[in-house]
């Protein structure tokens, strides 16, 4: 088992790639620092609770500068909250999507191929192909699963617990 020329692209018989978008981590892809990684998913966390937080917040304050000292509800107030809202949460999501690539090269995955037009999918294996490793979990999927269960739990006590009744008391 010899190597051919030697170069870039050459390999080993017995150091043979993992099939594309596995996340089976290459030798030649080497780990980034502790720390990066630490940042990178306490980005990815801060960002996911802004989409929840901070750009609702951000929305509204836009919305009542644009409302001014009126006091009937104007349109382009719900417009200016509305459009901000839009543009704020889809800023959110590529800053998310941009750490999590930032993230799968820190920790030396292969990046993953991405279907951007899935009507454009084969079919043939959308019903489980017993040859498909199954994917492990990544982080941005641990982040995002965490923060939607810590906030529809927050939104559950503040609705049973602190928001009140809005029926007349007797």
């Amino acid at each position: 088992m010899g190597t051919r020329a030697a170069g870039p692209m050459t390999r080993t018989a017995d150091r043979a790639a993992p099939p594309p978008g596995s996340n089976v981590r290459r030798a030649d892809r080497p780990r980034k620092s502790l720390w990066r990684r630490v940042l990178l998913v306490a980005a990815m966390i801060l960002a996911t609770l802004n989409i929840w937080t901070g750009g609702p917040v951000l929305a509204l304050w836009v919305g009542s500068k644009v409302q001014g000292t009126y006091s009937t509800l104007k349109m382009s107030a719900v417009g200016a909250v509305v459009l901000v809202l839009a543009v704020v949460v889809f800023l959110l999501v590529k800053a998310i999507a941009w750490l999590d690539v930032r993230y799968a090269e820190a920790v030396g995955r292969a990046p993953k191929a991405r279907q951007v037009r899935p009507w454009l999918r084969s079919l043939a294996g959308r019903y489980g192909d017993p040859k498909k490793v199954p994917q492990p979990v990544t982080a941005l999927e641990w982040v995002l699963v965490t923060m939607v269960v810590i906030v529809v739990a927050l939104f559950e006590v503040w609705f049973f617990v602190f928001a009140g009744s809005p029926l007349p008391k007797q």
